[in-house]
């Protein structure tokens, strides 16, 4: 029940957090948003040849098990600050959650870390998989 009501708020929400911060915006924590069709296109570029870019899934493991996108990292949120080597600063990173609150927690955090490529997928995997993209 808890997950159906996320799922629903994640899905109204969507278009004000889209109005409010559009993508490629900086937010005032020091990362931008970017809609899941944005985050989309540089998967698929990325699945076709290599590209300079981090999927990093700021959840828990068990969430990762149910379902993520292909190549994402798990690193969840609750360990990030102990794991940031893990995440590149020469790469692009897009950071995303299950509706987006945990990965604009980690992409705040990572902008406090100096990061300066970070930009939080907004609506997370509900938005993802609403869209029609695929999840393994």
């Amino acid at each position: 029940m808890k997950r159906i009501i996320w799922t629903m708020a994640a899905l109204i929400m969507m278009p004000v957090m889209v109005s409010a911060c559009g993508m490629g915006e900086q937010t005032p924590e020091g990362y931008e948003n970017a809609t899941v069709a944005h985050t989309h296109e540089h998967w698929q570029q990325g699945v076709a040849s290599p590209v300079p870019f981090m999927l990093l899934d700021v959840r828990t493991q068990e969430e990762y098990a149910e379902g993520h996108i292909a190549g994402a990292i798990l690193i969840p949120v609750q360990v990030l600050a102990e794991r940031l080597s893990e995440v590149p600063h020469d790469k692009q990173v897009y950071v995303y959650c299950h509706s987006g609150a945990r990965s604009a927690r980690a992409s705040t955090l990572l902008a406090r870390k100096g990061y300066t490529n970070i930009e939080n997928m907004m609506g997370g995997i509900v938005a993802w998989k609403a869209a029609g993209y695929p999840v393994e």
